[in-house]
């Protein structure tokens, strides 16, 4: 998914992805082949932050593919596929109540 930012400076992005299309750039500029298994994933794309709503909150891919019941994806539509009702998840709910945490601590 995405969304148009808040108008601000020109420096800004025309959007801001979350979700899967958040995840789009890395698998894109990582040399990851499939079939391949959650643990090849995170070691290929070096477990990134995947932002889930247009907040920027983020959740780390090996914590997104743990919640997956698949350990192995044989192309990288399966993947994604995989991947979109966890980050779904993630938006719908906030991030849990770690992330409504972090949100009200001043650092």
């Amino acid at each position: 998914m995405a969304v148009r930012p808040p108008q601000q400076d020109g420096d800004e992005p025309d959007t801001l992805e979350f979700g899967i299309a958040a995840l789009s750039p890395h698998l894109s500029k990582s040399d990851l082949t499939f079939p391949a298994t959650t643990d090849e994933v995170v070691r290929e794309l070096g477990d990134p932050a995947i932002p889930y709503d247009a907040n920027g909150n983020t959740v780390r891919l090996s914590e997104a593919l743990g919640a997956v019941r698949a350990t192995q994806f044989d192309t990288q539509r399966e993947l994604l596929d995989a991947l979109h009702p966890v980050l779904e998840e993630y938006r719908e709910s906030g991030g849990g109540i770690l992330s409504q945490l972090r949100a009200l601590l001043p650092f």
